[in-house]
């Protein structure tokens, strides 16, 4: 449906997943039936890998050579870390962890690559609005700053329980 109305296919993902709430299947789960994150794992383990595969393979390793790349990829990078820092500066409450909410909130990896493949296949006037270098840049961001985040968090929380109470 949400394709049909011109809106990604993973805002209708999203709200199929807002219809499926844990609050529809408690019941079930309190007569000792499994929850739908366990009835979904199987699927999911076998259709993640095979989306990060897919991606994969529609970066094309020849654009990292291309002027600009690499520089776009590193800028792309620390906007990415630094908005989600600024965004944890919105959090509200006594005692949080600001910090590392922020690092917690940078590895967006799937929705980022979801957005930049929609990009990829969309033109105007017969010209891409994502070319293969930016895709590229963008495919750079994702992997750094997923592999950054472990360390970082692991970091944050370390320091948070050594300033705290």
């Amino acid at each position: 449906m949400a394709n049909g109305i011109g809106l990604a296919p993973i805002v209708g993902a999203f709200a199929a997943g807002l219809a499926l709430e844990s609050a529809h299947y408690r019941s079930f789960v309190a007569r000792g039936e499994r929850s739908l994150e366990d009835l979904i794992q199987p699927i999911s383990s076998f259709l993640v890998p095979i989306f990060f595969v897919l991606m994969g393979t529609k970066t094309d390793l020849r654009s990292f050579a291309e002027p600009g790349v690499l520089g776009l990829a590193v800028v792309l990078t620390v906007v990415a870390i630094t908005g989600k820092q600024i965004c944890s500066w919105g959090v509200i409450g006594r005692g949080i962890d600001r910090p590392s909410v922020g690092i917690g909130m940078v590895p967006r990896s799937e929705v980022g690559l979801i957005f930049a493949n929609v990009g990829l296949a969309l033109s105007i006037g017969g010209k891409p609005i994502l070319d293969q270098a930016t895709f590229s840049a963008i495919v750079v961001m994702v992997i750094l700053t997923t592999m950054a985040t472990p360390p970082a968090l692991k970091w944050s929380l370390r320091r948070a329980r050594s300033d705290g109470p």
